[in-house]
């Protein structure tokens, strides 16, 4: 080394920007430096009086928002340790659907104190079981909480009062008590008997440009934003359909040419596709469907038939909202044209179209147990702005997921925070050993909540 320069390090065998640490704790705390920084920003969200964040990522879309797992799945993170708490805080987004900026928020909270610790001479495996002996003490502390119990998950009053809590650090002048009664009515209306197994996916949000928040609403059943494709507008319980693929003909693989000698030949060159076509749409009707849902192009020829046998007819281009139809009307995905087996055929009490705000709307309706679809519709004047409200409107959806898994809900705002932050350092002044140190800082983390 010091043949290249008697008075440099290692750094300068490198290049430039590159960096070299030794020792365990000069890595941990370059570690410890990285996550401090993720947190210093997704902290600064946290709370009523967290500010907005844009976020334009690589592909030019801008986000605003302050919720940290769109933060954190929209920027790319590439350091080993700070995409450990990335990780978290998506486990905690799929478990609960909310609370994944606490989650960084509290870790980052645990390694400021550990640096500090590190820097004043406690050894790094004492900081680890003074935070694991911390950690059970708190799970023990669970059953001395002072908590809520909602039993009546389907009281709207008491649903809404709890998911205004959640949505109000996330919304601004108030909006929440315009969303929060209409995630409440959305969910309580798609609950099945056995609460456990509300599905999330049978709350939808439908964005219509134009219009204020306060012009949002809730619309039984599910809404597809667009027109049909043919002159029927509305069909009452009917049999339905889906097709995952075209419904027109195909054409020649090749290039021919066609001479026509006469008028006649040219009348009648169509005339076989034409049979073919009817032939098919005959048969659907036959089969008692009165409604055609259609995953990609439809032919002028296959509208002009499905309007002669008075069948609804629309398209659905993305393929997950067609598996979402299908599923709302409990019909099987067809791959090919023709009538359905009586296995395959769906069912809805109503189909029809109707206008939001100059939009028009398909509505689909079924009175089914398992088929309950409810659909916020949300308003707004700019697509960024109706992209956060449908995130916001999921956090609330999913806590009442989270109800309906327990009913048990403790109190917020940084109580229950500093409710665990004085036991645990009470339980601290007990221990005798170097790993009082690990758990008082465990319980001082706690703070940061209500600091922030």
């Amino acid at each position: 080394m010091s043949y290249f320069n008697p008075n440099g390090t290692f750094n300068s065998l490198l290049k430039e920007g590159f960096k070299h640490y030794k020792g365990v704790h000069e890595a941990t705390l370059r570690n410890i430096e990285a996550i401090q920084d993720l947190q210093g920003m997704t902290r600064t969200s946290y709370g009523p009086n967290g500010m907005n964040k844009y976020i334009i990522n690589m592909h030019d879309k801008l986000y605003l928002t302050k919720d940290a797992s769109v933060m954190t799945e929209q920027l790319d993170i590439n350091h080993p340790a700070a995409n450990i708490f990335v990780r978290a805080s998506k486990a905690q987004d799929e478990e609960c659907g909310d609370a994944t900026n606490f989650v960084i928020t509290f870790g980052g909270e645990l390694l400021s104190l550990a640096e500090d610790m590190i820097q004043g001479g406690i050894h790094l495996s004492d900081i680890i079981v003074g935070y694991e002996e911390a950690f059970k003490k708190s799970l023990e502390l669970f059953n001395e909480i002072p908590v809520k119990d909602f039993k009546d998950i389907k009281n709207e009053q008491e649903v809404t009062k709890v998911i205004e809590s959640v949505i109000k650090t996330k919304v601004v002048q108030e909006q929440e008590k315009v969303l929060a009664p209409l995630v409440a009515k959305a969910c309580i209306s798609c609950v099945p008997e056995d609460k456990k197994k509300f599905n999330i996916d049978n709350v939808r949000i439908a964005q219509i440009l134009g219009g204020s928040l306060l012009d949002s609403s809730l619309v039984k059943g599910l809404i597809e934003v667009r027109n049909v494709e043919g002159s029927i507008t509305k069909v009452e319980k009917c049999k339905v359909a889906v097709y995952n693929c075209e419904l027109q003909t195909s054409g020649p693989e090749t290039s021919d040419e066609v001479v026509f000698k006469n008028a006649d030949d040219l009348l009648n060159y169509t005339k076989g596709e034409e049979d073919h076509m009817e032939k098919i749409i005959k048969e659907i009707a036959d089969s008692g469907i009165k409604c055609v849902v259609v995953g990609g192009a439809v032919s002028n020829m296959a509208i002009h038939f499905l309007d002669k046998y008075e069948i609804m007819v629309f398209r659905v281009m993305s393929k997950f909202e067609l598996r979402r139809v299908a599923k709302a009307v409990g019909a099987t995905l067809l791959v090919r044209l023709g009538a359905p087996t009586e296995e395959e055929v769906g069912y809805a009490s109503s189909i029809s179209v109707i206008e939001i705000s100059s939009t028009k709307c398909i509505s689909i309706q079924n009175d089914k147990e398992n088929n309950k679809y409810a659909t916020i519709v949300l308003r707004g004047t700019t697509q960024g702005m109706l992209g956060n409200l449908e995130r916001i409107v999921q956090d609330g959806v999913n806590l009442y997921r989270c109800m309906c898994k327990s009913t048990i809900f403790a109190p917020g705002a940084g109580a229950i925070e500093m409710f665990f932050a004085n036991k645990i350092k009470d339980y601290a002044k007990t221990i005798k050993t170097l790993d009082q140190y690990g758990i008082e800082k465990f319980g001082e983390a706690f703070e940061v909540v209500p600091r922030t």
